[in-house]
């Protein structure tokens, strides 16, 4: 790498390389949620392990330090405009956020989380599959011992978990998120319990067969009516629906299906392409730097739900929709719009999370979040994970657990190290109802747009306000700037008294 180089010019290099390599690691990690033959898992262990640690090296060397306290030293040097100025600043001051946690890692743990992570994926699906905690509470202990050490090297000022949480979502702690979550709890208690309750469109109406290649073909139809372009992504079939993107013009979505019920897969799809749309509207020509990468899993989670239940879940969407979904289904040309939209949301207490309904949704999220905390402060050990989390979930939703996989094995997110990702999706709930009361108050023309199918305004309010800003602002302003106002959960908890109890 010439010395002549600025150092900034330096950063976007390096920034560049480092970026090059995840990216390697995240094609191998989608391999082997899709493709790997399970004998294959040990080598890509290896390799994952290698990727992970050259990346990490790569960014923590002593010369990006000096590129970065160079850069700060003399900001303005390597821009040509005031617009241009402003980039260079977001970009140091999330390089310098990145590098100061970076660096506080030693190389050998980064090894050794990748290890662990590629393993106890492997544990969890055979754990999962079998209904046997036991089979993946090693891998589960050794990961949150390596979880414990990185919030040791990161610091902390109370507790381990909000340095992972930090990880997800610049600026929470696990004390703000308790009250908030507190105060939600207070709102969707009673309102789950109305819901629940609530007469609504049996869902014996969308009894019936629904072939694989069916719901392939019109998940396609509806991702592709929503704006994912399909020349730069692709829908595989995994255990686990997930979105990953391997590259600028490469995001790749996951979704399972279920023969007898079409909705696990539909709104899984919408759900990723969400995360899709986000990834493939970030602005081109920043890969790896941060002006070019999302700004959090909070604004991330908002996308999908905003896609998925905003507007999938709606009476308009159904209104459009339904006649395409009887051409492929034709059982339910006995169907109206009002019967789909009413099955579609309805409302009732169940075991998993990914396919909960809105009201419910979030009381999967409290649970896991008291038990990520109870682990953290030491109150809870791993052994004791099934019958906490059991009793727990039974006091909140009052359902009895039948089994691991329904219950404490369900999500892949504690396998990839994933301590602290939960609390986000909350948040993103909350991003989501109030970035889509915002689009449609600031822009009179996307209500009638989506009346008709047209999602394209809805989704280039999307592409300026949240998409191409990148990390140009942190999390919270971000959405500050977008919808004119802080979040809070009024625009939520509007949604959703109107759209279940009316």
């Amino acid at each position: 790498m010439s010395n002549s180089l600025l150092p900034y010019d330096q950063l976007c290099l390096r920034a560049r390389e480092v970026r090059l390599i995840r990216d390697m690691g995240s094609t191998l990690g989608w391999d082997q949620e899709t493709y790997l033959p399970p004998s294959g898992v040990a080598w890509r262990a290896d390799q994952l392990s290698w990727l992970g640690a050259e990346a990490h090296r790569r960014f923590t060397a002593p010369e990006v330090g000096d590129w970065i306290a160079a850069a700060e030293a003399d900001p303005a040097r390597a821009a040509e405009n005031e617009a241009e100025a402003e980039l260079h600043q977001a970009n140091l001051r999330e390089w310098r956020h990145d590098y100061d946690l970076a660096t506080r890692l030693p190389v050998a743990l980064v090894e050794e989380a990748a290890q662990a992570q590629a393993h106890a994926k492997e544990a969890w699906v055979a754990a999962r599959q079998s209904s046997d905690f036991s089979l993946f509470a090693p891998h589960l202990g050794k990961l949150i011992d390596i979880s414990r050490r990185k919030a040791d090297c990161w610091g902390y000022e109370t507790c381990a978990y909000d340095a992972l949480l930090n990880t997800y979502e610049r600026g929470t702690r696990s004390d703000k998120l308790e009250i908030l979550f507190n105060d939600l709890r207070k709102d969707l208690v009673p309102l789950v319990a109305e819901a629940t309750s609530h007469p609504r469109s049996p869902e014996d109406l969308l009894a019936g067969h629904y072939a694989v290649e069916k719901q392939q073909a019109f998940n396609r139809e509806v991702a592709e009516a929503v704006g994912f372009d399909f020349q730069a992504g692709r829908i595989d079939t995994t255990v686990h629906p997930f979105c990953t993107d391997l590259g600028p013009c490469d995001v790749r979505l996951t979704t399972r299906y279920d023969e007898s019920d079409f909705r696990s897969s539909l709104f899984g799809v919408l759900h990723e392409a969400g995360h899709g749309l986000y990834e493939q509207g970030l602005p081109p020509g920043f890969r790896g730097q941060p002006a070019g990468d999302s700004v959090s899993l909070g604004v991330h989670e908002s996308q999908s739900r905003l896609w998925e239940n905003h507007v999938g879940r709606s009476l308009a969407f159904w209104e459009i929709w339904l006649p395409r979904a009887a051409a492929h289904f034709p059982h339910l040309s006995r169907l109206t719009p009002q019967a789909m939209y009413l099955a579609v949301n309805h409302a009732k207490r169940s075991m998993i999370r990914v396919e909960a309904d809105e009201v419910t949704y979030d009381l999967h999220i409290m649970l896991r979040f008291e038990i990520e905390r109870g682990i953290f402060s030491g109150d809870l050990t791993v052994q004791d994970i099934p019958g906490e989390w059991n009793a727990r979930f039974h006091q909140l939703m009052g359902l009895a657990v039948p089994s691991d996989s329904q219950g404490c094995l369900q999500d892949i997110h504690w396998s990839l190290g994933g301590f602290g990702y939960f609390p986000t999706y909350s948040l993103g709930n909350l991003n989501a109802a109030h970035l889509f009361a915002a689009a449609q108050r600031q822009d009179p023309a996307i209500s009638p747009a989506l009346a008709q199918g047209d999602y394209a305004p809805l989704l280039g309010w999307l592409r300026t306000q949240i998409h191409q800003q990148g990390r140009r602002h942190l999390p919270g302003d971000l959405i500050t700037r977008a919808a004119g106002a802080p979040v809070s959960s009024e625009a939520m908890l509007t949604h959703l008294r109107t759209r279940y109890l009316s």
